[in-house]
């Protein structure tokens, strides 16, 4: 789409990085400045004009960009507005609400596009802060922290005289203030504010409106908001534009609310009511917003025929606030603010599953094949308790694995802390049930029984249903009863349980064969009690007779997995089918970590072995399980899904293929 920029100063040239690889198309750049215009319509071969009007009776692109100064951006939206074109623009709309709010009805009764900045709610970290909101983590968010230490304007800008006019709501508060109306809906009041002047005494510029505003802003149906706006707070303070909030079950901080992207692996941190903030990596490599991003979305509104008016919605109820909060800082009362423009937003849900998709992160999903039949987190949480050849308790690091953001828990009977799991599921500050995908295992003991067995996992961990349900060996048992919280029991009864022995000290072994036990499997399935099936430890002769004879074909596999035995044959069959592969045990192979190709690898990547390990595994679109009960490690493993190997790594991971390998 054609477009026209209008204002060429150093914003445009942000706005401009992308345009390369962008659908926009600038014929013309408007500056009162003719030489910045010139130099704006050189780098992007537009053409140059000095003179708003000349440039909308001389072109009819479409669109217009408007990148003025602060005071102008309504003037300079309105006549592009009357002239018939969409008009993007950045933030604030407007200084006034009264005006910001004519705009949107102007273009509301034109069928125009109109939106404004800033894009913020749709960049990484806020999506990923917006899904901790979504999950339930935090439960009702009563209070929240947002700060907007724009700095010294007079020192790192090189024209900040549009700033100082202007003051630190418009140009910094904006940033907090449209993200919590993005999650929360609107604000009702300004509960009271105050603002002030600091500023140094060796400054010949100063602002025109007061540097430094604190308000206490009231939203309808969210949470009671201090925010604190400045000129005068250095902008490499701690707190930039920062936004904590805080839940009856838990708090989120956001270190950025305005950032654009591609700066921190984890930029969000979580923590259950009263404990600490443990941090939440990204689940895919870091990318960073364009400023393009907002003008593009808005011209694919229009070439849908559905012209987008709703960030300019957003954007005038942020006028609003600010207008208000220097009214009741003018006034010393509460000021009531309109929320005529903007509607509290449906709250969405994070679903894993065969009914996936409904987060709108799509970059946290696994790859995986093409034509997947499950959307699944890259990276799974094992919940075994052995370790090291010892049982271990694992509440802790379930927990602290759920507060990272992992969203898959691979649990089975066998394992024996089901009912622990459960309790945790349960507890407050974990996410909501939809927001899980948890998966458990009949164990071999179990084929002959695999409706008891499932209704006991079922019991244990207080569900209704499992998204996954899996055979955990294909070979089976003698049957030594229900294998309920096989943790509460000594170590002896637990192995006498789960590994019979005969007589003469062999394994005891019975006469089921797999597709009897898949025959209960699909029992299961057909009364509900999980959403799909699964098998582990398989190999792929195993696996194809078991589709051929199967009423439901497994949707999952799960097998031991790493560089030595990559297992691409059977992954690759399950791919072409739709069936998602997981691995276990992906970091536990003796000597892997110390691996020269593998530390060489990290090394360029300037991660651990492990974490180079796992996201070779997510790169071949497989979800790998790691266990850990180290806090940080825990984490580090989740943020391996972010990273990638480089061009030549998967080359060099295959060179430590050996089909002679043996555990």
């Amino acid at each position: 789409m054609e477009c026209a920029f209008v204002g060429c100063g150093a914003v445009a040239g942000k706005y401009a990085a992308a345009l390369d690889s962008s659908p926009l198309s600038p014929v013309a750049a408007c500056d009162l400045d003719a030489d910045r215009a010139a130099s704006f319509a050189a780098d992007t071969g537009a053409a140059a004009y000095t003179d708003l009007d000349a440039l909308l009776d001389a072109t009819d692109a479409p669109l217009v960009v408007n990148l003025t100064g602060h005071g102008a951006h309504a003037a300079v939206t309105e006549r592009a507005l009357r002239a018939g074109r969409h008009v993007w623009s950045e933030k604030p709309l407007a200084l006034e609400a009264e005006r910001a709010r004519d705009l949107v009805a102007y273009a509301t009764r034109h069928d125009l596009a109109l939106g404004c900045a800033p894009i913020n709610p749709d960049c990484e970290g806020q999506r990923l802060a917006r899904r901790a909101l979504d999950d339930g983590r935090l439960g009702p968010v009563r209070l929240a922290y947002a700060h907007a230490h724009v700095g010294r304007v007079t020192e790192w800008h090189d024209d900040p005289d549009s700033f100082l006019r202007v003051g630190p709501l418009y140009d910094g508060a904006v940033y907090p203030l449209t993200l919590l109306v993005a999650w929360f809906g609107p604000a009702s009041r300004v509960r009271v504010a105050d603002a002030t002047d600091p500023w140094p005494d060796r400054e010949s510029r100063t602002p025109e409106r007061p540097s430094h505003v604190e308000a206490t802003v009231e939203f309808a149906d969210g949470p009671l908001v201090r925010l604190t706006a400045s000129f005068y707070a250095p902008h490499r303070s701690r707190e930039f534009t920062s936004l904590e909030c805080h839940g009856d079950d838990g708090s989120l901080y956001l270190a950025d609310a305005g950032g654009l992207g591609a700066d921190d692996h984890t930029p969000v941190s979580v923590g259950r009511a009263g404990r600490a903030y443990t941090p939440n990596p990204l689940t895919a490599p870091p990318r960073r917003t364009p400023y393009l991003a907002g003008p593009e979305r808005l011209a694919a509104s229009v070439r849908r025929e559905r012209p987008d008016r709703s960030t300019a919605r957003r954007g005038a109820h942020v006028v609003a606030i600010c207008n208000a909060i220097e009214r009741a800082a003018d006034l010393g009362e509460p000021v009531a603010v309109d929320a005529s423009v903007v509607e509290r937003p449906a709250r969405r849900s994070v679903v894993w599953g065969v009914e996936g998709g409904g987060d709108d992160g799509g970059d946290v999903a696994s790859p995986g094949p093409p034509d997947a039949a499950l959307r699944l987190p890259p990276v799974g949480f094992g919940c075994s308790r052995y370790r090291d050849g010892t049982y271990v308790d694992r509440r802790e690091s379930i927990e602290r694995a759920l507060d990272a953001g992992y969203r898959l828990l691979d649990s089975a009977e066998l394992y024996g802390n089901e009912a622990r799991i459960g309790e945790i599921i349960a507890d407050p500050g974990s996410p909501d049930r939809e927001a899980l995908f948890v998966a458990s295992k009949v164990w071999n003991t179990n084929h002959g029984h695999v409706a008891e067995a499932c209704e006991t996992t079922l019991a244990d961990l207080g569900l209704d249903s499992l998204d996954c349900y899996m055979v955990h060996w294909p070979e089976s048992w003698a049957y030594t009863g229900p294998l309920r919280r096989l943790a509460e029991l000594p170590v002896e009864t637990q192995e006498a349980l789960t590994f019979p022995e005969t007589s003469d000290g062999e394994r005891d072994r019975v006469d089921v064969n797999l597709e009897a036990t898949w025959r209960r499997m699909e029992a299961v399935h057909d009364r509900g009690l999980t959403a799909t099936l699964g098998i582990c430890n398989v190999d792929l002769s195993t696996l194809a007779d078991l589709v051929e004879f199967a009423r439901i074909p497994p949707s999952v596999v799960q097998i031991p997995r790493h560089p030595y035995r990559p297992r691409d044959d059977l992954v690759a069959w399950c791919h072409e089918r739709g069936i998602r592969v997981v691995a276990h045990s992906p970091l536990s192979v003796p000597g892997l970590l110390e691996e020269p190709v593998v530390t060489e690898v990290a090394a360029e990547m300037g991660v651990s072995p492990a974490t180079a390990v796992l996201s070779w595994h997510v790169g071949d679109g497989v979800v790998p399980i790691p266990s850990s009960v180290d806090p940080d490690h825990v984490v580090e493993n989740l943020a391996a899904a972010g990273y990638r190997l480089p061009p030549d790594g998967t080359e060099r991971f295959a060179s430590l293929v050996d089909s002679e390998f043996e555990r």
